[in-house]
């Protein structure tokens, strides 16, 4: 399921970057992140930044840490997972100059995120907890979630509230990372999707793929990823080594 779309335009090189800024998903953490992606990084030699935005200022706060890491001219690796890949490649649309490239582990939506299943997911979720507060919400989630999920969830979860649903219902609004952004996007981008994973649907990073001017996506597992979260790291930086930009 692995495809690739390049284009003819000479700023498409290699990724040269000083170090990696990566954003989690909404509801996640910096800790996640990590995980996910510090191992591939390490194999790579790019140092890895993991930032843990403010619940209060979801994108702002994300946006503010990427364009921080430029100081003194550092050149970024950009990304995250779902609405983290997304702010990545939305400043990398706008930093043409400090931005080396971007990693994106399960894309969730472009443009308006109305029907998106992901943006459903954090607008229900936000409800559920201004209703019936966050102890209530944890049981109900754990009662439907594989154990590792409802584990990084729960924890995430806490450290976030009482701002959680702020951040939720804040990431299901943004829409701003439309398919005219994603086609200015001049940087390698290497993207791992999963064809299981029915809140961040393959189509989505298909649809990523077509408009960017330089994509690649391997395929991986929610299984995969639950026993090892680094499956996402190490899809998304093969993805670059398909494009030949590592």
């Amino acid at each position: 399921m692995s495809n690739a779309q390049e284009s003819q335009s000479p700023a498409l090189d290699r990724v040269q970057a000083d170090l990696a800024v990566l954003l989690p998903g909404s509801g996640s953490r910096a800790d996640f992140v990590r995980r996910a992606f510090g191992p591939a990084l390490d194999e790579a030699g790019i140092p890895l930044v993991a930032v843990q935005p403010d619940p209060r200022r979801l994108i702002a706060s994300s946006l503010e840490a990427l364009s921080q890491a430029t100081q003194g001219g550092r050149r970024v690796l950009a990304g995250g997972v779902s609405i983290g890949a997304a702010v990545g490649v939305l400043w990398a649309a706008q930093n043409p100059h400090s931005a080396a490239g971007v990693v994106a582990a399960l894309p969730a939506w472009t443009g308006a995120p109305d029907a998106a299943p992901a943006a459903r997911s954090a607008r229900h979720t936000a409800a559920l907890l201004r209703e019936h507060g966050i102890d209530a919400v944890i049981r109900e989630m754990r009662a439907s979630s594989p154990d590792w999920l409802a584990d990084e969830l729960e924890a995430s979860w806490r450290d976030q509230w009482p701002a959680l649903a702020d951040a939720l219902d804040e990431a299901s609004r943004f829409g701003a990372v439309t398919d005219d952004v994603l086609s200015s996007v001049r940087v390698p981008v290497g993207i791992a999707a999963a064809p299981d994973d029915p809140v961040h649907p393959w189509e989505a990073a298909a649809q990523w793929q077509a408009h960017l001017a330089r994509a690649h996506i391997t395929p991986v597992t929610l299984i995969d990823a639950g026993r090892d979260p680094a499956v996402l790291g190490h899809g998304c930086l093969d993805s670059l080594r398909a494009l030949g930009a590592l």
